[in-house]
């Protein structure tokens, strides 16, 4: 099995020594630099399967630009961003950027490895043979086998792996209210506190790319007090 290939972009050398060394030894092959300039290098020789990225970088480039254009130019390698401790402000513009996962710092470097394995283990499973092959959502037709939403034409719509994962979910459980908490847990393999937007930021993004009105869905619908709810097509 091929060792997982991290890129952590970091500018504080200390910390960058510190998560490269204990990434390290859990088996896991790092690639450390601590700027944009030195990231965007380094992605040219070789897509990473996840990407450690820090908000704030030196340079013009902060950690949410290089996010999105990470994302638009792979949409399938994972990225986990670095966040201020309890700053909500950049965890939400860290999602809304495209990132799949946030750590708040100071982190503990136990967490650092969970998010990383959780993450890299959502990635990995794109290879698993699904129960389903494909989904119709609303217009759109979601390939199990391959990762992909289709729109009516048969064009590869982008998402996210974490996108994907949820609408995975959504899949495997039409007509059933799915809690926040659930979605979270089941996708991104943590818990959810009391002010995480991460669902509703994803659920957000999904319906801008498949509901016909994304301000009134009907694919995927908001259950008041519990959550969510996939609502196939009527055959």
């Amino acid at each position: 099995m091929l060792q997982p290939s991290i890129l952590l972009v970091e500018d504080d050398a200390f910390q960058r020594k510190a998560a490269e060394t204990y990434l390290m030894n859990h088996d896991l092959k790092v690639i450390a630099v601590e700027n944009g300039a030195q990231m965007r290098r380094q992605i040219s020789r070789a897509m990473p399967d996840l990407v450690l990225l820090d908000v704030q970088l030196p340079g013009q480039e902060d950690g949410f630009a290089l996010a999105r254009w990470l994302r638009e130019s792979n949409t399938k390698v994972g990225i986990i961003m670095l966040t201020a401790a309890g700053d909500s402000v950049d965890k939400v513009l860290g999602l809304e950027s495209g990132a799949d996962d946030y750590v708040a710092k100071p982190y503990e470097p136990r967490e650092l490895l969970a998010r990383c394995k959780s993450v890299l283990r959502r990635s990995a499973n794109k290879s698993t043979p699904p129960l389903l092959e494909r989904v119709r959502m609303g217009q759109h037709t979601l390939d199990l086998p391959k990762r992909q939403l289709l729109d009516q034409g048969g064009r590869d719509v982008a998402l996210t792996s974490g996108e994907f994962d949820i609408l995975k979910t959504f899949a495997e459980n039409p007509n059933r209210p799915l809690s926040r908490d659930w979605l979270l847990e089941t996708t991104s393999h943590r818990s959810r506190d009391p002010f995480d937007r991460a669902i509703d930021l994803r659920i957000t993004r999904i319906r801008r790319k498949i509901e016909p009105m994304p301000e009134k869905p009907t694919v995927i619908r908001t259950v008041r007090g519990i959550g969510y709810m996939f609502v196939p097509p009527a055959e």
